[in-house]
């Protein structure tokens, strides 16, 4: 019986993991999962490490990405994924839940519960998605204030800094304000939705730290390759909507198909098969560990 049967256990602390792509990696692939059994669809296609949306999550309970989701259900979403993947898992945690204090405790449930690395950004509540119009940014010492009270609280996880202000104040402000979180405690800072190829190049060369690249659909970035990213240096391109996206066409399309038709039955090529679903889960390890239990108390 595998020792991750129902837990996966990382063969090291997440946080840790993490550090050892970034510091060895260019262009790394994140995609975004929503839920474990996406997480473990990616896991066994090879990607080596995970991120949790806000905005993926917040859609997946029929919300806006507004920040309306609390930190308790944040944890309670985070930890089966962590559990049934045991890869490293960046957790988006949008402002931090309030000012500095709740950031360490944001920062000490999210680590307990398996994250890697905490994201938080200079947003003002409530908070708005990093390509629509309209968003604030606080003050930027207060944002420092909240990054140097997540490095104060963590343990061996990852602080991302993610700063909005290209928006709202322009490319060189977003620049100070990456260097002043980095100062502050950061290990991997976030520059939301720059706007073109060229941006994001001379943000590599203005900011000397690991940096992540946000590749979202129907935003105000243009649609780069990882392997681009990878040439101007940065470490981590997550894709954090993509799956949500995808399954949630499939699942309306299915539905128009079975509300039109009355039957499954054309869909059956388009779907995973129980035989599959069962290797993913690892249904039959399961079953192997009931009859062993199940002897156990027979005394067979």
């Amino acid at each position: 019986m595998p020792a991750w049967l129902l837990q996966r256990e990382p063969s090291e602390p997440p946080g840790r993991a993490l550090r050892r792509l970034v510091q060895h990696e260019r262009g790394l692939m994140v995609p975004g999962v929503f839920n474990p059994l996406v997480g473990l669809i990616a896991a066994r296609l090879g990607f080596r490490a995970l991120y949790f949306s806000g905005a993926a999550y917040s859609a997946s309970q029929a919300l806006p990405d507004l920040g309306l989701f609390t930190l308790t259900e944040l944890v309670q979403a985070v930890r089966p994924i962590c559990r049934a993947t045991g890869l490293p898992l960046i957790v988006d945690a949008d402002t931090g839940f309030g000012e500095a204090l709740n950031v360490v405790a944001a920062v000490e449930q999210l680590e307990h519960a398996g994250a890697a690395a905490i994201q938080i950004e200079d947003q003002q509540m409530p908070k708005r998605c990093g390509h629509l119009s309209g968003k604030v940014v606080v003050d930027a010492e207060e944002m420092a204030r909240k990054v140097a009270a997540a490095a104060r609280a963590r343990r061996d996880l990852l602080i991302v800094a993610r700063t909005d202000a290209r928006a709202t104040h322009g490319f060189d402000e977003a620049v100070r304000r990456a260097r002043l979180y980095v100062e502050a405690g950061a290990d991997i800072v976030f520059p939301e939705a720059l706007e073109s190829e060229e941006e994001f190049e001379a943000f590599a060369r203005a900011v000397d730290v690991p940096l992540l690249a946000n590749m979202t659909e129907f935003g105000k970035t243009p649609y780069i390759p990882a392997r681009r990213f990878a040439e101007w240096g940065y470490r981590i391109v997550i894709f954090p909507v993509t799956t949500l996206r995808i399954a949630a066409r499939a699942v309306e399309e299915a539905l128009v198909a079975l509300r039109d038709t009355g039957t499954q039955q054309g869909l059956l090529d388009r779907m995973q098969s129980r035989q599959e679903l069962y290797d993913l889960i690892g249904y039959e390890e399961y079953e192997r560990l009931d009859q062993e239990v199940a002897r156990w108390r027979s005394g067979a």
